[in-house]
């Protein structure tokens, strides 16, 4: 009788620990759904993140135009007024621009650019501007520092890392006084302070 109850016994272990193989699938299963709608989602708010925030910057910009209009060569003679609509958010660099011609978001991160010895990444400006470290947050700033790229004020020799133009960097070493743009053979020291 011995013999019967233990065989039933691991026969009960054996089915029990069936079960619990069979629930861990079934986990296992619901966490790979999970995680494939988790990170749907988070692509999803990455897109409607820099969307909100190039519409703030659109918006924001062309409230600014309207109190200073653009003007440029238009139908009629070569000081018209043009409208606000398509202005761009970034300016491209020329000499003896500052950041305050950026807005807020893009004059920051110019700023920690100018105060960082060497290429950094988004995720490094994103901190020190205060960001959450989320993929959303990473990726509009991103997006941010590309623009800078295409418009003269940062470079990216190396995926990822970002770094001021030797000719912006040597503008703002110089500091908002001089203007020339000078710096000691191309050697860019960040402002004290």
């Amino acid at each position: 009788m011995e013999a019967t109850t233990m065989g039933s016994l691991f026969d009960e272990l054996a089915r029990r620990e069936a079960a619990v193989r069979q629930r861990i699938e079934e986990i296992q299963e619901q966490i790979a759904e999970l995680n494939g709608l988790l990170e749907a989602e988070e692509d999803r708010l990455s897109r409607l993140v820099i969307t909100r925030e190039t519409v703030q910057e659109v918006l924001g910009e062309s409230a600014g135009v309207i109190a200073e209009p653009v003007t440029g060569p238009g139908p009629a003679d070569a000081g018209e007024t043009t409208s606000p609509i398509g202005v761009l958010t970034v300016p491209p660099w020329r000499p003896g621009m500052t950041p305050s011609a950026l807005p807020a978001a893009y004059q920051d991160a110019v700023e920690i650019l100018a105060d960082a010895a060497e290429p950094i990444r988004a995720g490094q400006i994103a901190s020190a501007m205060g960001l959450e470290d989320t993929a959303a947050k990473r990726e509009g700033l991103r997006s941010k520092l590309k623009r800078l790229v295409e418009r003269g004020w940062a470079t990216q020799d190396e995926p990822g890392l970002f770094t001021l133009t030797i000719p912006v960097a040597r503008e703002l070493a110089a500091g908002p006084s001089s203007g020339s743009g000078d710096g000691p053979d191309g050697i860019v020291s960040s402002p004290a302070g």
